[in-house]
């Protein structure tokens, strides 16, 4: 262009006229005249008659000021696209939402080329084609959810290629590969004419921006290199965006980290400072109540430790079936077990059970879950060097009881002394008991019998695979059933127990151990399973399996109502029940040798049943008593049946 003004002819100075008009070109290009205006000053000029040379030099003036109209109004437009463009970015700047993003951008496309519609598809990498992102002046709703396959449409030729495309009229246009459902959405949305630029970012495309009008018009190359500046803006977004993204997942993902890397730190602490209290408990010599209440003081919660092998009674709650496959589940696993609302662990040293330990009142995280296996582990040391201690304690307290009951005379004061250390005044009365329980366990009956010795100041042990106790008391028949109760609980069967006593001089020990084992076999022989008897609870057995043979006793339990019933009434009972017995039940024979009416005789049986009761004619009741009436005659004669005094 300057060129060409540079070549443009200078009026002469003696044509005044020519340079007005020349002026007045300048004068339009000034005011940004329309160019229906640039011929007025030839029309004038015509009109003035002016030489044809004249009219030539303007209508050269015309065409140049025309061609500046052009080239300011290109150089106009391109600065409003720039500073459309600047704006772009500088908006872009301040948006941290992809999606915010990717419409302003297609909004700015629609009104830099003033289009009917703008939008933007973005690559799936998974299925492989394109999908609509974002729309701006779209009123289709299938339009908004196309989806364009590879190749497919013209947006898919774009992608395919990376080039930009220009249709005037997408329907005649076979550039392109039409498909039914592409052309339905753009038939829908009523679109023509479109111009599709790929979104490139690091040599791929991953997407197309477009701009489309729904009327026939062209795109010029200026509008194609704004389209394109655009998706170059669109891409950076992205790329951005996901930039961001990937920031705020790392981000996320360390404060994760951190957040566990902090967890794990004080989870580490919170197990060393458990781990420290437990250790310090041990080397203190504390006991497993102290480690129970240690625990749950550090997690918060109640626990409770069940020794399972020192326990006269198993636990309560491992009568709870939840609990008990806890239990199991625990042991093999070497891992806490839920059962219920209740957490356990197993105390064991490798495959065997010693105890366990019940975590109530909360829900123990990770932490505290290997806080209480931890536990476990110490109360396992602690449980076996208490049964270390025990099973010692034990051996003593059962070669006490061997000396004592095979040879009480050899050292009576060290007996005495020995007893003393392990809590047992042998100075006061004691009872012998042997016990014994058909298919129990005999280490289970054992262990019972040896707390039972423990927690009342006795001995025990095994004599024959049967359990024998020595305990204090002065009724052998009340702590035999204590002794039963106690232990068919520990066995959950029937305990069968013998007892003699009481002892009050170490020599007596061994005889009373004979007797108690002779009551004991007395019972089994009899079927008398799960009772409990001394000898004089057995009647006339219990007379001639007692060593000391109390036949004076014998007689007082068996006929002791109707003598005393004859002593005080003058009556002759006991006669009547001899008589009976030497008639073989026959009242008449009865009334003849007792020289009474038969009335009388049978008034008289009712009164003996009335004081002993009305079984005294079963078989080993009427044994009894007439065991009883030959002794009592005896002992009125004056006959010595063993030691015991005579009566009259």
């Amino acid at each position: 262009m300057e060129r060409e003004l540079n070549n443009t002819p200078v009026p002469p100075e003696d044509d005044p006229w020519a340079v007005d008009a020349q002026s007045a070109f300048l004068e339009l290009l000034l005011r940004d005249a329309p160019a229906v205006e640039y011929e007025r000053p030839l029309l004038e000029a015509r009109a003035r008659g002016d030489t044809p040379e004249t009219l030539a030099r303007l209508e050269r003036a015309k065409l140049l000021a025309l061609r500046v109209r052009s080239v300011l109004r290109d150089l106009q437009r391109r600065e409003s696209e720039l500073t459309a463009l600047f704006e772009t970015a500088n908006d872009l700047t301040g948006m941290r939402s992809l999606d915010q993003m990717l419409r302003a951008i297609v909004d700015r496309a629609r009104h830099l080329l003033n289009t009917d519609v703008a939008y933007l598809t973005l690559s799936d990498p998974e299925r492989g084609d394109t999908y609509m992102r974002v729309t701006s002046g779209s009123v289709s709703a299938r339009f908004q959810q196309l989806r364009l396959g590879h190749g497919e449409g013209l947006g898919g030729l774009v992608a395919q290629t990376a080039l930009p495309y220009v249709t005037a009229n997408y329907f005649a246009d076979t550039r392109f590969q039409h498909t039914e459902h592409i052309d339905a959405g753009v038939r829908e949305e009523g679109l023509v004419a479109i111009l599709g630029v790929p979104l490139q970012l690091n040599g791929r495309v991953i997407g197309v921006l477009f701009a489309a009008n729904r009327r026939e018009r062209p795109f010029s190359h200026a509008e194609v290199a704004l389209l394109s500046s655009l998706a170059t803006h669109a891409a950076i977004a992205i790329d951005n965006a996901n930039l961001i993204d990937d920031t705020r997942r790392a981000l996320a993902e360390l404060n994760t980290v951190n957040q566990r890397l902090q967890e794990h730190t004080e989870s580490v602490e919170r197990a060393a400072a458990a781990h420290d209290r437990l250790t310090d408990l041990v080397l203190r010599g504390g006991g497993i109540e102290e480690v129970a209440a240690a625990v749950g003081d550090v997690l918060g919660g109640q626990v409770c430790i069940h020794d399972l092998n020192t326990a006269a009674t198993p636990p309560p709650c491992c009568e709870d079936p939840a609990v008990a496959e806890a239990v199991q589940t625990a042991l093999h696993s070497g891992r806490t077990a839920r059962a219920g609302d209740a957490w356990v662990a197993a105390a064991a040293a490798g495959s065997e059970l010693l105890g366990m330990l019940v975590l109530r009142g909360i829900e123990p995280d990770i932490t505290g879950q290997r806080i209480l296996e931890r536990a476990a582990v110490v109360t396992a040391l602690l449980l076996l060097i208490r049964r270390s201690a025990t099973e010692a304690e034990h051996r003593v307290r059962g070669d006490l009881l061997d000396e004592l009951l095979d040879t009480p005379d050899r050292d009576p004061e060290s007996l005495r002394q020995r007893a003393a250390r392990l809590g047992a005044d042998l100075t006061v009365p004691h009872v012998v008991a042997v016990a014994e329980s058909p298919g129990a366990d005999v280490g289970r009956l054992r262990l019972a019998a040896m707390h039972i010795a423990e927690t009342t100041g006795g001995l025990a042990g095994i004599r024959g695979g049967r359990v024998v106790l020595v305990l204090p008391g002065t009724d052998p028949t009340a702590v035999g059933r204590r002794i039963g109760a106690d232990l068919g609980v520990a066995v959950n069967g029937p305990v069968t127990v013998g007892v003699a006593g009481p002892v009050e001089a170490l020599p007596g020990f061994r005889s009373s151990f004979t007797e108690a084992l002779r009551c004991l076999q007395t019972l089994q022989a009899l079927g008398r399973t799960g009772e409990v008897a001394a000898p004089t609870d057995l009647g006339f057995l219990g007379l001639l399996l007692g060593d000391d043979r109390d036949v004076d006793g014998f007689v007082t339990a068996t006929l002791g109502p109707l003598l005393d019933y004859d002593a005080r009434r003058k009556t002759a009972l006991v006669d009547t029940l001899r008589a009976y017995f030497a008639a073989g039940g026959n009242l008449s024979r009865a009334k003849d040798a007792l020289h009474v009416h038969v009335n009388t005789v049978s008034q008289r049986l009712e009164r003996i049943s009335q004081l002993i009761g009305d079984d005294w004619q079963e078989p080993s009741r009427a044994l009894e008593i007439q065991l009883a009436l030959r002794l009592h005659g005896l002992l009125d004669r004056g006959v010595d049946l063993g030691g015991n005094r005579g009566r009259g």
